[in-house]
């Protein structure tokens, strides 16, 4: 029997839309903003101020493979956006007291692990099977779009109040997740008598190969890939043997990591580079931010494009290459040329956006589906460990390099450079992995955990 009420999954994803932008974009796209803030208020340095984030990450890793399975994905959106919020009241409360700095980093980073990527893949991915990636994709643009706002929330607000009561006042839009999720957002659609796609299984037509939609997104794509070849699952040491296991696990995280440094110290380079008044700084990283989350999303859209239409192997080693060659034109955004923070923004944003898609579409083509998961599961968690610490590590060689940012940045640039040198050495074509026959449904995908968005 057909259904009678209207198919409720396109409600379903703009909610997640929202959710996930809050959840996810907003507090990981704007909390650099107030780096310098706490290091003034505190006489903290650089290299502690970004310490925070990694201790948190070695802390809390865990609680996304313990907690996420057992709990129902509307109330870890609930759950994580709460702990988020209670984050940002705290470091709008510091007492200059260091191991206070790494607790309220922690709580960050549990609502980012429980309110983040996973549960929303889990809830799209219930809700849709023929039009997931066009599904994903669109809740993944939320991501820059509510981040964006908050990176004209923040400049605004600290213009106008102490920047204390600016990190508190933006706590609370975090909460605007909650009754999207209590009323909106349901698991799956058997929780309302419906059914993935709106369609019932009595009128599921005869299967044929999934095709990935051109704008859908990572998802889309790795299904594409996943219906050209149904592989055994290799074990995890038979995937280790593999060199091309390596090359992407080094070259992914070279490349987030590097995107992530230039995330983390955009606002002290723009100081850096001539931007010494609070004001000035605050407008440049505003600006630089907005436009670096509006051409990601391009970015992505395309990157998407082409992979369907080329070897993923090359647009990824273009995208990765883009990447390395974006990162020394930071440099050139001074308060005499401002004007170069656009040029800056559009080519790191594009780059940063197809980078984070890419990556579980070659471990598809180098893979097979059967091995994704397991594949996956090793390049996220170190991917993860990359976003957030080699920000750090930068911080430790520019004090290192007596506040030299224009050597560290090219730290960066070289170990970017690594990650595309990586990426040109893999096959085109996984070696000894010979088609077999089509697969029609490829199940739940993962996607980038850390690098999200």
């Amino acid at each position: 029997m057909k259904e009678k009420k209207p198919f409720y999954g396109w409600w379903i994803v703009a909610a997640c839309f929202i959710t996930f932008g809050i959840s996810t974009g907003f507090p990981y796209y704007n909390i650099a903003f107030f780096f310098d803030y706490f290091r003034d208020d505190h006489s903290w340095p650089i290299s502690f101020v970004t310490l925070g984030a990694p201790v948190a990450v070695l802390l809390t890793i865990w609680t996304g493979p313990f907690i996420v399975p057992r709990v129902s994905p509307r109330l870890l959106i609930i759950i994580g956006t709460g702990l988020t919020f209670i984050a940002f009241q705290w470091m709008a409360r510091l007492s200059g007291n260091q191991f206070e700095y790494y607790a309220a980093w922690c709580l960050y980073m549990l609502g980012y692990f429980l309110a983040g990527p996973i549960p929303h893949q889990i809830i799209i991915s219930n809700w849709f099977k023929k039009k997931r990636g066009r599904a994903m994709g669109i809740t993944y643009v939320g991501v820059a779009v509510v981040g964006s706002f908050g990176n004209k929330l923040g400049p605004w607000l600290a213009s106008q109040m102490p920047y204390t009561d600016a990190l508190k006042y933006m706590g609370f839009l975090l909460l605007v997740a909650w009754p999207i999720a209590l009323f909106m957002l349901k698991d799956r659609p058997s929780d309302i008598g419906q059914y993935p796609d709106g369609i019932h299984p009595d009128d599921e037509p005869v299967a044929k190969p999934a095709t990935a939609s051109v704008a859908a997104g990572p998802a889309a794509a790795v299904a594409k890939a996943a219906t050209k070849v149904a592989d055994v699952s290799m074990t995890f040491a038979e995937l280790t043997k593999r060199s091309s296991f390596w090359l992407l696990l080094v070259g992914s995280a070279a490349s987030i990591g590097s995107i992530a440094a230039v995330n983390f110290h955009m606002k002290f380079i723009f100081e850096y580079q001539g931007f010494v008044d609070q004001a000035a700084r605050n407008a440049v990283w505003s600006t630089a931010s907005m436009w670096v989350l509006w051409s990601s999303i391009i970015g992505r859209l395309l990157a998407g494009y082409l992979a369907d239409k080329y070897p993923r192997k090359y647009v990824m080693l273009v995208t990765y290459i883009i990447v390395a060659l974006a990162i020394p034109s930071l440099f050139l955004v001074t308060p005499g040329s401002f004007g170069f923070v656009y040029f800056f923004a559009l080519i790191f944003g594009f780059a940063m956006g197809a980078d984070y898609m890419l990556i579980p579409l070659m471990a598809a083509d180098q893979f097979g589906l059967a091995s994704l998961p397991r594949a996956m599961s090793a390049i996220l968690p170190t991917d993860t460990i990359a976003q957030f610490w080699f920000p750090y590590l930068v911080a430790g060689l520019r004090d290192m390099l007596a506040g030299n940012y224009t050597m560290a940045m090219m730290a960066v640039f070289g170990t970017a450079f690594i990650g595309a040198i990586a990426i040109g050495l893999l096959p085109r074509h996984a070696a000894g992995n010979p088609p077999k026959a089509p697969v029609n449904e490829p199940g739940p995908l993962p996607e980038p955990e850390g690098a999200t968005p």
